[in-house]
């Protein structure tokens, strides 16, 4: 469907989540931080250890209590099993086999001393697996946060080797959503679930391995709910996950429209397409709405199912404990710790479960920076690179072919050679090929068929940054940085340069007088969007940019296009000074660029169809002169 600005905008992807490929993925990303991983299970193993055994300590304080109650009620000088007989002989068997595993002493009451050392030794137990905890939490978020520091640099290096095809496809918003939003969603996942499983899985198998020490029997009753847990977790994970995928990809759809919605504001008022835009928002976040309400209903109810499940079990062990110690197969002791046991056995399991709509919202937004670095790149640059001995601006393009589409052709066997020094104005209609002929001597695209040499080199031997380093280009889009006006003219320079040398360049492109009636004069701080100054204005700056880089060749791809008429002819003659010894290529309409070009192209349907002077072009009454009366005669009237 066609967006409001009237480019096609595409649906989410509504492909299920590979998670495991995903998952594994984004477990090897933890490669580099495998010794603070290593640390950090060391220290959750022996916090699990000791949170297991807690347990047990306190079962022995309960016993110690109860023998300590039984013991004072019985008369003294007997021994333990003379009390149990003589229960017996009275008739109460049942509570002599109860007492058979309770280790008390006739006539002695509670041994206090002995309580208070077991007690001791379970807050010490307690305290240093605290401890060891906020030690392996600190882990976590060094290794996550390194990660993502990784991850992070992993994908602004993977932007500059996407060649600029990728980018015309792409919406910005939804390419920022993944370089953004999913690397900051991927980060607290991982901040939030990784030491919490690692504990988790540890304290399953350390809680399992007490509970059959303790006793067998309540082992395997506890084990039975086990099998009930396993499946709601993966039916509700299972439901959970599309609808998660489908989250964050409209997160990345509903970023691309704010981003579009915002950065062509003014038109969408002009147009009066505000009610359309408004629409449009609240389609997509409607459907984010509704897609962030089932992932998360859905994966929400595995907690109380899973608690539902926990609770059963803990009836069961409940149940047949009493039994155990009514049969005085086990002590009451015993059976306490068990109980515990048995909740952190199931708490683990509600833990995972809860966590998982993390998990899977986690590696959703894995997959997607997974893709983005998985993206086709840009031919790498040939090792060893050539370079010409000397730049001189000799440019020549050797039966060229190229096409966006494979199926349409654009460029075809496309000859031209350009001398130093030279300048070429490049006219024609639009979809001509102009600016995919100077994107194609830049290599921001690769020819489909011939070359393009650079002083006898072919530009694909050399290296992007050696080839892009010689040419200086101003495009009609202008673009500023946040930051002062100095700095963005000094943007243009490889090297550190002098205030002198900015206004210099300045002066060159005419924006000197204006600059200097801003507050701030070149101090004067502008925003990414220009704000303060004319379109014109920000033009001059960029060209100003451009004079500062000191290029062999110039490439100026309508760079006149948003300054008046008197004020691009002063620009046209500080140009004429700076293109001595320089190649210029020009793309443009107005008159005052063409007419003083030592060779202009007129270009149709990918085709160099006339070339010439101009003078010549116009005694030859072709297209040119065609194109000059239909566009050109005003201005001239206009000039003169």
């Amino acid at each position: 469907m066609a967006g409001p600005m009237g480019r096609m905008t595409a649906g989410p992807d509504n492909r299920s989540l590979n998670f495991k490929v995903s998952g594994r993925r984004l477990v090897a990303r933890f490669g580099p931080e495998r010794v603070t991983v290593g640390v950090l299970v060391l220290c959750v193993v022996v916090s699990v250890a000791l949170s297991v055994i807690g347990p047990k300590i306190l079962g022995r304080a309960t016993d110690l209590v109860f023998a300590g109650i039984v013991g004072r009620q019985m008369p003294a000088g007997q021994t333990k099993e003379q009390v149990l007989e003589s229960l017996r002989e009275r008739g109460q068997g049942g509570i002599a086999d109860m007492l058979r595993s309770t280790d008390f002493t006739p006539g002695r009451g509670i041994d206090f001393d002995a309580v208070a050392g077991v007690l001791l030794l379970a807050l010490v137990t307690f305290l240093a697996a605290g401890l060891l905890m906020a030690v392996a939490t600190r882990l976590v978020n060094r290794a996550v946060n390194r990660t993502m520091y990784r991850m992070r640099e992993d994908v602004q290096a993977k932007l500059s080797r996407l060649p600029l095809s990728y980018f015309d496809k792409q919406q910005r918003g939804e390419v920022l959503s993944r370089a953004t939003n999913d690397i900051d969603n991927i980060g607290q996942t991982l901040n939030h679930t990784m030491g919490q499983l690692i504990n988790s899985v540890l304290t399953l198998v350390g809680v399992l391995a007490m509970m059959f020490y303790v006793s067998w029997v309540l082992a395997l009753v506890a084990l039975v709910t086990v099998p009930l847990s396993f499946v709601v977790a993966l039916r509700v994970g299972k439901r959970s996950q599309p609808h998660f995928v489908q989250q964050w990809h409209s997160t990345g759809a509903l970023n691309a429209h704010i981003e579009e919605m915002y950065t062509g504001h003014t038109l969408v008022k002009v147009f009066g397409r505000q009610e359309e835009s408004a629409q449009r928002f609240a389609e997509q976040n409607q459907a984010l709405y509704e897609a962030g309400f089932k992932a998360q209903f859905n994966s929400g109810i595995m907690q109380p199912l899973m608690m539902f499940v926990s609770n059963i079990g803990y009836v069961l062990v409940a149940v047949v404990g009493g039994l155990r110690v009514a049969s005085g197969a086990l002590s009451i002791g015993d059976v306490q710790a068990f109980i515990q046991y048995s909740r952190q056995f199931s708490m683990p399991l509600t833990q995972v479960a809860s966590m998982a709509n993390l998990v899977q919202s986690g590696v959703a937004s894995a997959e997607r920076v997974f893709e983005l670095l998985d993206a086709e790149e840009q031919e790498p640059d040939p090792v060893p690179a050539e370079r010409p001995g000397k730049l001189r601006g000799r440019v020549e393009l050797e039966h060229v072919s190229f096409r966006y589409d494979p199926q349409k052709p654009l460029i075809e066997d496309l000859s031209l050679t350009v001398e130093p020094g030279h300048t070429v104005a490049i006219v024609g209609p639009t979809g001509a090929g102009k600016t995919t002929l100077v994107n194609l001597l830049m290599r921001f695209y690769e020819v489909t068929g011939g070359r393009i040499t650079l002083d006898g080199v072919d530009i694909a031997r050399m290296s992007r940054d050696e080839l892009r380093s010689g040419i200086g280009m101003v495009l009609q889009d202008t673009w500023l940085f946040g930051g002062t006006i100095a700095e963005n003219i000094a943007y243009g320079a490889s090297r550190e340069v002098t205030r002198e040398e900015i206004e210099e360049a300045a002066r060159a492109a005419h924006a000197d007088r204006f600059i200097r009636t801003l507050p701030d004069g070149y101090d004067t701080v502008i925003d990414d969007e220009g704000s303060g100054v004319s379109a014109g204005e920000k033009q001059l700056i960029t060209i100003a940019r451009a004079f500062l880089s000191d290029p062999v060749i110039l490439v100026l791809d309508e760079a006149t296009s948003s300054v008046d008429t008197r004020t691009e002819v002063l620009i046209q003659k500080a140009m004429a000074k700076l293109r001595h010894g320089r190649t210029s290529f020009v793309i443009a309409h107005r008159l005052s660029t063409i007419r003083d070009a030592d060779t202009i192209l007129v270009m149709e349907n990918g085709s160099i169809v006339e070339q010439g002077s101009h003078d010549e072009l116009l005694a030859a009454g072709g297209a040119y002169a065609r194109l000059y009366r239909a566009q050109f005669a005003q201005a001239v009237a206009e000039v003169d």
